[in-house]
């Protein structure tokens, strides 16, 4: 193609709308939007009457940790019923987008006890900040709770906090971060935690191996930059790679697989517009910045994520369940070589936004639907086994 009619597609291009990819780099592979089918599924409620339930994890014991983003933490009985909200649960933002969010137990919890909670913390003037902190459950309490880890600087803002927390198997912990929304630029600044997915030891020390230890104006803990709202995390089974799905803007839901010190191009790249229509960044493609593995648009607004390894549903193992807050159902994700080789949408007559996903114990998944009378769902194949 000579240079005079490549000038002319870019500028057809933009004057459309359409995605502008640098020389030389292939397009990400787009969401054919298949429409909701019948899944082999019957769905059981298991506990009612949570306020915006965020997220969810299992107690060795089968019960359930369960947030409430108004800044609540129950137990939830294996019989459904919901603890009162236990106390020493941090102060949170509860505006917005803000609250108190994910929960991860500690790998070692049957010898220590430890349960991981993030949150939008607030700070001064109304600023506020993406946060983990960490205690041990005890009866009817946290216990000895200490905040780990503070996303910098706190800004004023009630959107985009992310955030999912996500154990590796070197026990380090991955927190995946929001861009916060008005300060979306600083996705691509290294002195900021805006945009960031972050990996910590257990203690909120920074391994010695993270990619931007010893790097003049880079913060330690920074795994991987250029994210806008990350609210779907999980480790591949078999490689215990992190995975990622994340917000895109109007266009431009990704499923990312990120890795040390790259650069996943937001708000530089991107396949989204902005909701006014307006392009943002400059195009969909740049040297030195990393394609998803995926995109949607429209979008799925994913938030929860996780890898089915069991046996209740034999079909279904090895593929990515991730849920959907609009236009609210389950998606599936069958994977062949890294890839995406399919994708299914199930439950969208449950008419829920679809906040977190989770296998179980007992091998079948669980849901948790993010309305004023949120519920945790489970759910079973469709014939007894």
């Amino acid at each position: 193609m000579s240079g005079q009619i490549l000038r002319t597609v870019i500028v057809a291009c933009l004057v459309a709308g359409a995605p502008v990819l640098a020389r030389g780099q292939a397009e990400a592979p787009r969401s054919p939007t298949p429409a909701p089918v019948s899944a082999p599924v019957r769905v059981q409620t298991v506990a009612g009457g949570l306020e915006h339930p965020w997220g969810l994890a299992f107690l060795p014991d089968g019960r359930m940790l369960v947030t409430e983003r108004p800044g609540r933490l129950r137990i939830v009985g294996r019989d459904g019923r919901l603890s009162e909200p236990l106390a020493g649960v941090p102060q949170v933002l509860a505006r917005g987008q803000g609250g108190l969010l994910d929960v991860a137990l500690d790998p070692r919890f049957a010898d220590n006890r430890l349960v991981y909670l993030s949150y939008a913390e607030p700070g001064e003037g109304g600023t506020a900040g993406t946060a983990v902190a960490r205690g041990r459950l005890g009866e009817g309490r946290l216990e000895d709770v200490r905040v780990i880890y503070r996303q910098q600087p706190k800004v004023v803002g009630s959107n985009h906090f992310g955030s999912r927390l996500v154990f590796a198997r070197d026990g380090t912990l991955f927190v995946t971060q929001g861009d916060r929304y008005d300060y979306r630029d600083g996705a691509q600044d290294l002195s900021v935690g805006f945009g960031k997915i972050v990996r910590i030891n257990p203690d909120g020390s920074v391994p010695r191996d993270n990619p931007f230890v010893g790097r003049a104006g880079a913060r330690p803990e920074i795994w991987s930059y250029g994210h806008r709202n990350v609210q779907g995390a999980a480790l591949h089974p078999q490689t215990g790679q992190l995975w990622t799905a994340e917000h895109g803007a109007r266009g431009g839901d990704e499923l990312n697989r990120p890795e040390a010190g790259k650069n996943y191009g937001w708000p530089v790249i991107t396949y989204g517009v902005d909701y006014s229509g307006a392009r943002i960044g400059e195009g969909t493609a740049k040297p030195g910045m990393e394609q998803p593995v995926y995109y949607w648009d429209p979008v799925i607004a994913p938030s929860g994520m996780t890898f089915y390894t069991g046996d209740a549903f034999p079909d279904w193992k090895g593929s990515i369940f991730i849920g959907s807050l609009r236009p609210g159902l389950l998606v599936r994700l069958t994977l062949a070589d890294g890839r995406v080789a399919r994708e299914e949408r199930y439950l969208a007559d449950l008419r829920e936004r679809i906040r977190d996903v989770r296998q179980g114990p007992d091998e079948l998944l669980y849901l948790l639907t993010d309305s004023r009378d949120g519920r945790i769902l489970r759910v079973m194949p469709a014939a007894p086994r």
